[in-house]
């Protein structure tokens, strides 16, 4: 636990069905601190077992019967997971620093979660960008 990561067992792979563990980090950059959630789960179980002790149909049938209670018929698990990829793009992360934690292993099934817009890459930018008014202001002056 001290280092901020967590191990994720027989992660799904359609090559492999068991031994597909892997290490993921816990981020804080996307406005979810994750690393809080796994320490707000562990005080829920007292540190016995697993951080989230469901089963895994257990978690789609809770998740479906939430999404047809607020009457959301076109919202399903993996939605999540694509908003999740996204703003992990959004934040600047890599495609290998987000293929860690969203366990692609190649850049093309990880492409189809990049909904980057060029003028996304302005928010990226360290420098102050003039406007155009302001570059022909700093032409003209010269």
């Amino acid at each position: 636990m001290k280092k901020r990561t967590v191990t994720i067992r027989d992660r799904k792979d359609p090559r492999r069905k068991d031994g597909n563990h892997q290490i993921v980090p816990l981020l804080n950059s996307t406005s979810y601190d994750a690393w809080q959630i796994i320490l707000e789960q562990r005080i829920v179980t007292r540190g016995i077992g697993r951080v989230f002790p469901y089963h895994s149909k257990s978690v789609g049938a809770a998740f479906h019967r939430s999404c047809k209670a607020i009457d959301l018929d076109d919202l399903c698990s993996h939605d999540l997971r694509h908003e999740g990829t996204s703003r992990l793009f959004e934040a600047g992360f890599s495609i290998q620093q987000v293929a860690v934690v969203t366990g692609h292993k190649d850049w093309r099934m990880l492409r189809r979660y990049t909904n980057l817009k060029p003028e996304d890459l302005h928010k990226m930018q360290k420098a102050a960008q003039p406007s155009m008014e302001q570059f022909l202001a700093t032409l003209v002056a010269s």
